[in-house]
């Protein structure tokens, strides 16, 4: 089907154009949103602003994720782009080598104060969103690993799997997906380590626009201290908690009138005929091979009220039984329970609760894209506040994902690019081949393709146009 074989190449003369039409319709956002003014008032790290602000910089590293770049290196090749540069009527940008100078700036305050304009601007989205946008809040807090084999980067430390790097603490918003608070940390900090601060500061974020608040981590996360104030403040939490003797002792001691068999609900809901499940070829050579297997065979739940030690009230725990068959080959060896525990002052049934607890899960997917779609973990620079600094921008392509999704008139359309993977999101959002055409009072866009989300991208587009964010 692929036939040609005559192929040449030559410079157009005339017509100039960019691979990231996009780009022009987030610029537009941004300035919607009063980003630029936000930055501009509340960031005060250049002396002297010639020619450069620090929204310039900022919105360059943002802008350079967007545009299909992967690395810092990459924005010379914006910067070298005659027509990206028309497309934003800039005369020029910051190479490389100036913004990593800038990253080096920053103050662990100041790192807090871009994330506050941030966080200033998200307001302004979630104010136009219908009534009922975040009837349930769900504030997702989880830390994980960014190894780097640099020898040289300040602060870096060693993780308890061996790898060095930095540890990041990511407190996201489950219902859109969003960033709202990343903190770095050497490699060696515990996954919980500094969190609480963070995590309130997300729940007062997020209260205002929110009917209840759900505070949700794994059993590194419980913060036995602070449950009570939490509970004080109104702010609901699912939290898993280790299963230390204690608690395996109170479930061995429930009665088995206590237990209940878990229904799990499905995923989601078959619209057409069912399809026919894959064969689980892996499982096969699992028996054939006689590798040691571990089979669910069922899930019981029950709950108990429990006062943790370092709490003065009781709280609800639910508790997840699991009896797994180990395997050999066809031979089962023995049965396993296991217990999960999860401590939480919401009401609901304990099915939900196991299942809004399981929903937290959803957030390792968000720290993958950061780390392998925006690539905001790497580390290119050389100390841990610049590192930080790096990653908070870099987390802003990736947010500005989310409100273009928030912001689409079609809303089943919108929720679908909020829960979209970024490389996908730039396929059909950014990467839209545009002749640049650039007159007295306009820059106009010409798009040169059509695909399906173009339409979308319009209906956008236009709404942007009209729609008037901030005062």
């Amino acid at each position: 089907m692929f036939k040609a074989s005559n192929i040449h190449y030559e410079m157009a003369e005339r017509v100039k154009g960019i691979n990231c039409g996009g780009i022009g319709a987030m610029h537009l956002m941004v300035q919607r949103l009063g980003l630029i003014e936000e930055i501009d008032q509340n960031l005060e790290l250049l002396k002297v602003h010639l020619p450069y602000h620090e929204s310039d910089h900022v919105l360059n590293i943002a802008y350079n994720l967007l545009a299909g770049g992967v690395r810092l290196e990459d924005i010379e090749q914006r910067r070298q782009d005659e027509n990206y540069l028309n497309g934003l009527e800039a005369q020029r940008i910051p190479d490389p080598t100036t913004a990593g100078d800038f990253t080096r700036r920053f103050k662990e305050a100041d790192i807090l104060s871009l994330q506050e304009c941030f966080n200033r601007s998200r307001q302004a989205v979630w104010k136009v969103q219908p009534e009922g946008f975040l009837q349930e809040a769900f504030l997702d807090v989880d830390g994980t690993i960014a190894g780097t084999y640099g020898e040289c980067k300040e602060g870096i430390g060693l993780s308890y799997k061996g790898i060095w790097g930095y540890a990041p603490l990511i407190v996201s918003l489950a219902n859109t997906k969003e960033v709202l608070y990343l903190m770095n940390r050497p490699g060696q900090s515990a996954s919980h380590s500094g969190s609480v601060a963070w995590i309130d500061r997300a729940a007062d974020l997020v209260a205002p626009f929110a009917g209840t608040v759900t505070i949700r981590g794994d059993t590194d996360f419980t913060h036995t201290a602070h449950l009570d104030r939490w509970q004080e403040a109104g702010r609901h939490f699912i939290v898993g908690m280790d299963a230390h003797p204690k608690v395996v002792s109170l479930a061995e001691g429930l009665p088995a009138s206590a237990w209940k068999r878990l229904a799990r609900l499905p995923k989601y809901g078959i619209l057409t005929e069912p399809r026919q499940k894959a064969f689980r070829h892996k499982e096969q050579i699992v028996i054939e091979k006689e590798f040691k297997n571990q089979i669910l065979v069922g899930e019981d739940i029950a709950e108990i009220e429990y006062e943790p030690l370092k709490c003065s009230r009781k709280y609800r725990l639910v508790i997840l039984r699991k009896n797994i068959s180990v395997q050999k080959g066809e031979q089962a060896l023995l049965d396993e329970i296991r217990y999960f525990f999860y401590l939480t002052n919401r009401r609901d049934k304990a099915e939900k609760i196991v299942g809004l607890a399981n929903g937290r899960c959803d957030q390792e997917n968000v720290i993958e894209q950061l780390k392998n779609g925006v690539n905001a973990m790497r580390m290119p620079v050389n100390d841990l506040l610049s590192n930080w600094a790096y990653r908070v921008m870099a987390a802003l392509a990736w947010n500005l994902k989310s409100w273009y999704g928030l912001l689409m008139p079609n809303r089943e359309r919108g929720l679908e690019l909020v829960k979209m993977e970024f490389r996908r999101f730039l396929n059909v959002i950014m990467l839209i081949p545009c002749q640049i055409v650039r007159t007295a009072r306009r820059v106009i866009y010409r798009v040169l393709g059509y695909h399906g989300w173009l339409a979308d991208f319009f209906a956008t587009w236009e709404r942007l146009q009209r729609l008037v964010l901030v005062e």
